[in-house]
């Protein structure tokens, strides 16, 4: 006996396999990390514009010295340049480059004996946006009190305190998350860490902070870090 072939599909359509495999979804940033390896200029400048002004806030939260941000940021951006024919698409764009940045600022610090600290200006969470929305402190709003202001400006002096008393790994870890927004995951691949160590790492950060902050807020109408 002899076997015969399955038929095939109707036209137009595909067999199962095919047809379950969901079509990847297109990330710009990877695109434009192609283009340039395949040497148009024009889309790195399209990455630079893109996380410019991230990267400068992730270093300036990691270096006083605020002259040295913008040099360090254009030597992430030059290593990131080199690095681009290694980067597969695996990760997102913005954590690669993250960590490339974290590294520079690492370097730059060691070679300039400094030891990572973060300003004050760093705890406000700005967004991209800030710049042009953002209120000074000493200036009430309607609802506020000399007594309220000068509280939370106490308390916006302790976590400062607090944030730059952390050891390195703790305060990169916490500022990672509470301020940058990146998840467990993606710390972890610019911290180059397992999950778990970040999940510590931030866990040791807010109860240090909490420490330092919860007996200002104990006075502050049951309000809590």
């Amino acid at each position: 006996m002899t076997s015969s072939a399955p038929p095939p599909p109707p036209s137009g359509e595909l067999p199962d396999a095919a047809a379950a495999a969901p079509a990847r979804p297109v990330d710009p940033d990877f695109q434009l990390v192609q283009r340039t390896v395949a040497g148009d200029g024009k889309a790195f400048e399209l990455l630079v514009l893109k996380y410019q002004r991230r990267i400068e806030r992730l270093i300036g939260r990691m270096v006083r010295d605020v002259d040295l941000v913008e040099d360090i940021a254009q030597e992430t951006f030059i290593r990131a340049y080199r690095a681009l024919h290694q980067f597969r698409g695996e990760a997102q764009f913005y954590t690669w480059l993250y960590r490339i940045a974290v590294n520079t600022a690492k370097k730059a610090l060691v070679d300039m004996k400094r030891d990572p600290t973060i300003p004050e200006a760093a705890l406000r969470g700005a967004s991209d946006d800030d710049d042009e929305t953002y209120r000074p402190g000493n200036e009430p709003i309607s609802d506020e009190t000399p007594d309220s202001v000068l509280a939370a400006n106490e308390i916006a002096a302790a976590v400062n305190a607090a944030m730059e008393a952390l050891p390195a790994e703790l305060r990169q870890a916490v500022t990672l998350r509470e301020i940058e927004g990146l998840s467990y995951e993606e710390i972890a691949e610019v911290m180059n860490c397992p999950i778990g160590t970040v999940r510590s790492r931030i866990f040791r950060a807010r109860e240090a902070i909490s420490a330092r902050v919860k007996p200002l807020l104990d006075n502050q109408s049951g309000k809590r870090w």
